[in-house]
C-alpha cells in the first residue's frame, strides 16, 4: 500500500496550559460519518501529558472543527504508574462503555521513565473517562522485568487482544541508557487480566532495534498491522536512526511476516520540515471506501499531527 500525505492536522501550540506542545500518538475514533475525534496527548511546559481530543471532518482531518478544551483523562494519583503522563493508544467499544487503553508515565532514577499499560472508562460516548483501576493492567513482570508501553486492543467476539510494547531492557549510547523494545502479544477474557506468553512478535531487524504502537487492522481472513521502529544512537536527530512506520501481515494475528518495504510512507525530503526526520506512532481509519493514516512527524509530536491516505 502506498500512501499520500495530504499534511498537518493539528499542531498544539499554547492553546492550553496543559496543551503547551507536542500532539503524540494521535487515535482516530469515528463518532459518526461527519465527525472523527482524534484522541491525542499534548504536554505541559513541564513535559506532563494528558489526554484530549479535537473533532475533525473525517475525509479532510485538516478541517478541524472543534478543539477540547480540558483533558478527557488527567495525570494518576502521586505516585502511580501514570502521575507524570498518560496517552492514548487505542479505543475499544463494549456495549454502552468505550475503553481507553493508554500508557502512563512515571519518572525514574537509573534510567529516564518506566511506562505501563493502564485503561480507562467512559460512558457518555468519549468525552470523559474515568480509570478503572488506579493501577496498571499490563505492567512488568518476573519474566518482563522492564517496562510495557502502547497496547492496541480488538475485540474479536468474547476474546480481547492485545498487541504491545514490551522493553528487553536498555542500550548504552554516549554513556546515557536508551530504552530497547519488541512488540508481544496477549488475550485477555474481559480486558482487564491478560495471558501473555512472552514471545516477540514483529522481529526486529537488529539487537537494538526499538518497535512499538502497533495498530492493526482485520481485513477479511488477513490481519495487517503497522507499527514504528527505529535505531537507539541519536534517533531523536539523526534521520539514519530516527522513526520509521513498518508493516506486518499474519493469517491469525499471532504469528506475523514482516513486510516493511509495504508500508507505503517514509520521511519527507530534507529541510522540508514536519516529517523529515521521523515518521512515527501510525493510527488507522476506514471513512467511506477510503483508508487514511495518521501519523506524528519530527519530535515525536512536536510538529503536530500528520494525515495521508491510500493512494488508488
Amino acid at each position: 500500500m502506498a500512501w499520500e500525505k495530504r499534511g498537518v492536522v493539528f499542531h498544539a501550540d499554547g492553546q492550553h496550559p496543559w496543551m503547551a506542545h507536542h500532539a503524540c500518538v494521535p487515535t482516530p475514533w469515528l463518532v459518526d460519518d461527519d465527525t472523527l475525534r482524534i484522541y491525542f496527548a499534548p504536554r505541559d511546559a513541564a513535559g506532563k501529558s494528558r489526554v484530549t481530543y479535537i473533532e475533525v471532518d473525517p475525509a479532510d482531518p485538516s478541517d478541524v472543527r472543534y478543539v477540547h478544551d480540558r483533558p478527557v483523562l488527567d495525570l494518576g494519583e502521586l505516585g502511580a504508574f501514570d502521575d507524570s503522563g498518560a496517552m492514548p493508544t487505542c479505543l475499544v467499544p463494549d456495549g454502552d462503555r468505550l475503553y481507553l487503553y493508554y500508557v502512563g508515565w512515571s519518572p525514574a532514577v537509573t534510567v529516564p521513565y518506566r511506562n505501563s499499560v493502564g485503561v480507562a472508562v467512559s460512558e457518555d460516548g468519549g468525552v470523559t473517562f474515568e480509570r478503572v483501576f488506579p493501577g496498571p493492567v499490563v505492567d512488568r513482570t518476573k519474566d518482563e522485568p522492564f517496562f510495557t508501553a502502547s497496547p492496541f486492543v480488538l475485540k474479536e467476539g468474547p476474546l480481547w487482544r492485545m498487541w504491545y510494547a514490551s522493553s528487553t531492557g536498555f542500550a548504552r549510547v554516549d554513556g546515557k541508557p536508551e530504552p530497547v523494545y519488541v512488540i508481544k502479544y496477549a488475550e485477555s477474557d474481559d480486558g482487564f487480566v491478560w495471558r501473555r506468553d512472552g514471545v516477540t512478535r514483529i522481529v526486529p531487524k537488529q539487537p537494538e532495534e526499538a518497535n512499538a504502537r502497533p495498530w492493526v487492522v482485520r481485513d477479511g481472513d488477513a490481519y495487517r498491522m503497522w507499527f514504528c521502529f527505529r535505531g537507539s544512537h541519536h534517533y531523536r536527530d539523526d534521520p539514519a536512526e530516527s522513526y520509521r512506520i513498518g508493516y506486518a501481515e499474519s493469517a491469525d494475528g499471532v504469528d506475523w511476516t514482516r513486510k516493511d518495504e509495504q508500508a507505503g510512507i517514509d520521511v519527507s525530503a530534507p529541510g522540508s520540515g514536519f516529517d523529515d526526520v521521523m515518521v512515527t506512532y501510525p493510527s488507522i481509519y476506514d471513512h467511506q471506501g477510503t483508508r487514511h493514516l495518521l501519523y506524528n512527524g519530527n519530535g515525536f509530536g512536536l510538529t503536530g499531527i500528520g494525515h495521508a491516505v491510500a493512494a488508488v
